[in-house]
């Protein structure tokens, strides 16, 4: 058979779902099995064995754009169409994309559209967001295996992304810390940008730490304020790498220091250390799922609200303390 797979829309749920593509893929080890992803996720699937490909999702905001990609898909003739997303229009697409197999969660309303349907997993107790998407396949009458969240990096990536460090002037007998202060949720889940500058001149101070300041386009403001404040001016690659740069540039560090956010996974699929502030969202279902990991959070009454913006006084995060994350950071370096 043919599979096309509708991939998750963000990073860190990308990361999350690779289990359950694994488990497809024991499957039905003699398919073709083609991605359907977006822009900024795709790089995260190729290279892996995963797939025989990865196809670009693109816009696909306007009608026009929506038919013409639904009539490109149509082409190609897939058997079987696999959502791994939540929405009606992705449901929608496959319909229009004629494929004759539809399997998905039923929700959103788009029950009409799926040949298979699987009802969403009840919320309580909580569980990691991985297994949502292996629960995804059990409903299908598929095999899994126990998720195995590990990533390794081809040693051509590996070696460019240390040669880059070393252009930049870091010094790489010294332990190299990442700085992950931005959450593309909203500011709710963003630990106070003045605690990351106070810990990485702590951090400086302490353990000589190479600082590195990630973030996405957008966020080079966020990243320059926090490297005004620090006593040796860090690295600030904030909207300056591909995801693939990304992941070889954590695969250098010795620590990474995040938000509830996708590059969080991304540290933790490549086994490096890391340190996880959450506010409003829960770490049994986001955190990181195996170790070499501490999450950090204050019990708060309204918690968990999964607000994007903080209608109150943001306590949740506010109430995690610089020396806090210090000592949890000190646990890992050297």
């Amino acid at each position: 058979m043919k599979f096309l797979v509708r991939t998750p829309n963000w990073i860190g749920d990308a990361v999350l779902a690779r289990p359950a593509l694994k488990s497809l893929r024991r499957n039905y080890p003699k398919s073709e099995i083609w991605l359907l992803a977006k822009d900024w996720v795709k790089d995260l699937f190729e290279k892996n064995g995963l797939s025989n490909g990865v196809l670009p999702l693109g816009d696909i905001r306007s009608p026009r754009a929506f038919a013409r990609l639904a009539r490109q898909l149509k082409e190609q003739r897939f058997d079987v169409g696999l959502l791994l997303t939540n929405s009606f229009a992705s449901a929608m697409l496959l319909a229009l994309a004629r494929i004759p197999e539809r399997w998905g969660y039923r929700r959103d309303g788009r029950g009409p559209f799926l040949t298979r349907s699987v009802p969403v997993p009840e919320l309580e107790p909580p569980k990691h967001q991985v297994h949502y998407y292996l629960d995804l396949l059990k409903g299908l009458g598929l095999s899994v295996a126990a998720p195995a969240l590990r990533m390794s990096l081809p040693e051509k990536e590996t070696r460019a992304a240390r040669q880059s460090l070393q252009a930049l002037g870091l010094n790489l007998k010294r332990p190299v810390v990442i700085l992950n202060p931005g959450a593309a949720y909203g500011p709710a889940k963003q630990w106070p940008a003045e605690r990351f500058a106070a810990l990485g001149a702590l951090l400086q101070q302490k353990k000589k730490a190479e600082i590195l300041i990630t973030g996405s386009s957008g966020e080079e403001d966020l990243a320059a304020g926090i490297a005004s404040r620090l006593p040796r001016r860090p690295t600030v690659l904030a909207g300056r790498t591909s995801l693939r740069q990304l992941l070889g540039l954590i695969g250098q560090a010795q620590l990474f220091v995040t938000n509830d956010t996708g590059p969080m996974h991304l540290a933790n699929i490549l086994s490096v250390p890391v340190v996880a502030l959450f506010g409003p969202t829960d770490p049994v279902v986001t955190g990181p799922y195996h170790p070499p990991a501490v999450v950090l959070k204050k019990e708060a009454a309204c918690w968990p609200c999964l607000y994007r913006k903080c209608p109150y006084d943001h306590r949740c995060l506010a109430d995690i303390g610089t020396e806090e994350v210090l000592e949890a950071a000190l646990r890992f370096l050297p």
